[in-house]
């Protein structure tokens, strides 16, 4: 059953594993034959004998030829890689539409509605997923929701009830079969070797849920989110700094960014806080009430894109490394900062025009203030950013703009009031909204990675400074520059956007 393998090379795999590379973390792992169980290349454990192993390009792979996820190193942690993918844009897609919660729990939809929504056909859709992925479109669903129950069980103090509900199980006996069926132990018995592993006794159990009983409205967890490094913390904090918005956005320490969220209708917010040693966050979220449980897969997975947990930045950074003017300046590790949604992203991007970073910073708050909702979830008092609907109907008095730019902040809200999954490139028929803003809200909305904004002010400025160093002639034809830089940057171009805005 292993006829799925992995297609990086196998030496390199090899020495990976041997070394313990965090930088490879998600990007394979490593199936051990002896013991049936597949692990990360940075799993603790004694490492195997080469010939008793083989290496697979996903987890789901290594799931398919009968093999059980470690729970030592634990894969459902690890950071996730789509290098496999290619560059299939359906199925990349598809996979989000799922990570979402498309198809899960109780309001989930067909497989066919799900098609649907993509335009293509269901026939299509599961052509794509058993090629591509070796597994069906419910297959790779049904992997998803167990990996996040897994996760749940692992590290948060959420009843078996409560994680089978957020994995996307409408059914708590379909979820203990699933379980049992796919990773060959109960939920309760993975459940009480994560409290044996984690140094939790029976009465400090029982403290916790206490204690989580004493907030009544809320449930609060807390998880550990991988990443590869490396990763430049500083820079990605200062960014988020000097665009913050008072109480929807906070950075407590010099290691922490937290933010409020709306999320299909469920309200929370979460804290990370980096742990630099062992390459990951440590993340609190709050949700409002238990009903946001089911959306809580969705919300990590935003958690996840805001903070740029999932990109393989070292590939990334040899490929802009190959751009000569830039490779001397440019700082490793450097990531993409994103915000909740394209909304909000649109909403900071025409703020933004023309204006500087502050002025841009105190129209933003100010918006926030007036028109986004307060509300106390928890122990703490937060603004959520305004919703579609009140910016198109706000009179936005109180903001010291053009009328024409509160023109297109009302058009884009009644826009996407009306047309709530719509994506960005549809709003260029909104008067006042015009490719910069579209540009923008992909790039930090959405996290699209290849987003080179040659048309901002900053970016062209940069550029201009790096091309005229040692240049005999003093005439650049910007045009001519941007476009061979977006073929070398591709498919990064949203990267080299933000090495270039990093210059002094």
């Amino acid at each position: 059953m292993l006829e799925h393998e992995c297609q990086l090379d196998k030496d390199a795999c090899r020495k990976a594993r041997l070394a313990r590379d965090p930088r490879f973390d998600g990007q394979f792992f490593i199936g051990v034959l002896t013991t049936k169980i597949y692990c990360r290349p940075i799993c603790p454990a004694v490492s195997p004998k080469e010939q008793n192993v083989r290496y697979f390009d996903n987890a789901i792979l290594a799931a398919n030829a009968g093999l059980r996820p470690c729970l030592r190193c634990r894969p459902d942690s690890a950071p996730k890689s789509y290098a496999w993918q290619g560059t299939q844009t359906t199925l990349d897609r598809a996979k989000a539409l799922i990570d979402g919660g498309t198809l899960s729990g109780t309001e989930g939809v067909s497989v066919e509605s799900m098609a649907d929504r993509l335009g293509i056909s269901s026939r299509y859709l599961r052509k794509l997923f058993n090629e591509k992925m070796g597994i069906s479109v419910k297959g790779y669903n049904q992997y998803r929701q167990l990996m996040l129950a897994k996760q749940l069980l692992h590290q948060s103090q959420l009843s078996i009830t409560q994680v089978a509900f957020a994995a996307g199980f409408s059914s708590i006996r379909r979820f203990n079969e699933a379980f049992q069926k796919s990773l060959k132990l109960t939920p309760s018995e993975l459940r009480k070797s994560a409290l044996t592993k984690n140094n939790l006794n029976k009465s400090s159990k029982q403290a916790l849920s206490s204690k989580e009983k004493n907030n009544i409205g809320r449930v609060a967890l807390k998880l550990q989110m991988s990443f590869r490094p490396p990763l430049s913390w500083q820079q990605q904090q200062d960014f988020y700094r000097v665009r913050a918005v008072d109480n929807m956005e906070w950075l407590g320490d010099e290691f922490s960014y937290g933010r409020s969220f709306t999320l299909n209708e469920v309200s929370g917010y979460f804290t990370a806080k980096l742990d630099a040693s062992a390459n990951l966050f440590n993340v609190e979220i709050v949700l409002e009430n238990e009903s946001g449980l089911v959306q809580l897969g969705a919300i990590i997975n935003a958690i996840r894109r805001v903070l740029d947990l999932d990109a393989n930045i070292g590939r990334i950074d040899d490929v802009l490394k190959t751009i000569e003017p830039l490779a001397e300046q440019m700082t490793e590790g450097l990531r993409l900062p994103g915000v909740w949604s394209a909304f909000e992203a649109g909403c900071r991007a025409v703020l933004g025009q023309q204006v500087s970073i502050v002025q841009a910073s105190k129209l933003l708050n100010q918006l926030v203030l007036a028109y986004g909702e307060e509300r106390v979830i928890g122990d703490k008092r937060v603004k959520l950013f305004p919703t579609a609907k009140a910016i198109a109907n706000a009179e936005l008095t109180e903001l010291k703009m053009p009328g024409v730019r509160k023109k297109a902040l009302n058009g884009l809200g009644q826009f996407l009031d009306e047309h709530p999954e719509a994506e960005p490139d549809l709003w260029l028929s909104i008067k006042g909204i015009g490719p910069w803003t579209v540009a923008y809200a992909k790039m930090r909305g959405l996290s699209d990675p290849n987003v080179l904004l040659c048309g901002d002010l900053v970016v062209k400025k940069r550029v201009l400074g790096l091309y005229s160093q040692g240049a005999d002639s003093p005439t650049l034809d910007y045009e001519s520059i941007s476009q061979q830089l977006a073929q070398l940057s591709a498919p990064w171009g949203s990267y080299l956007t933000f090495q270039l805005w990093n210059l002094s």
